[in-house]
């Protein structure tokens, strides 16, 4: 039998438990008149990033987003197709999120290297309270969410989507 390392324990229990917390608080906003959209995600200063401020989806722009988290090793699978996507189609934003917490075993220079590591090259942010997952009622990761210009969620999905669903995400938000 495979031996488990302690900090792959910890850090699945972690994402188990980022995953029930967003639920949680999925079921405690969805009660909310107002429609969960826009919200404001802080970015990070990394490869194709900007520290700053985002706000999802991008006003009048078509916007995919992409829920991830460095240690969800589907969401690595993902990248390469939204690394695609973000390159081709200049006029359409690609923004992906992680709701991790940094601290003692995880930091801001942890998540920018893995970002790195990965291709990634397009804007990144940080959504540690989970809003995002809570608005979109996200049970799993990766999670990616297809916006229409007018801020319409067109297709939403959990786990790894084909490119070709992408694509024709895409050409639906735009139509």
């Amino acid at each position: 039998m495979k031996s488990l390392s302690r900090r792959g324990v910890l850090t699945g229990l972690a994402g188990i438990s980022l995953t029930g917390i967003s639920a949680w608080v999925a079921l405690d906003q969805s009660s909310s008149s107002d429609g969960p959209f826009p919200v404001s995600v802080e970015t990070f200063r990394a490869q194709g990033s900007e520290a700053g401020t985002i706000e999802l989806p991008v006003p009048n722009t078509v916007t995919v987003l992409d829920l991830f988290a460095t240690w969800c090793s589907p969401c690595i699978k993902q990248l390469p197709t939204l690394q695609s996507l973000n390159e081709e189609y200049e006029d359409v934003a690609v923004v992906s999120v992680t709701n991790e917490r940094t601290g003692e075993t995880l930091t801001v220079d942890d998540i920018r290297e893995w970002w790195a590591d990965h291709g990634g090259n397009w804007t990144v942010g940080h959504d540690p309270d989970s809003t995002l997952m809570a608005a979109l009622n996200a049970g799993g990761l990766p999670y990616l969410v297809v916006f229409d210009a007018s801020g319409t969620p067109v297709f939403q999905d959990s786990g790894v989507v084909s490119e070709a669903r992408l694509r024709s995400a895409i050409a639906e938000a735009k139509s």
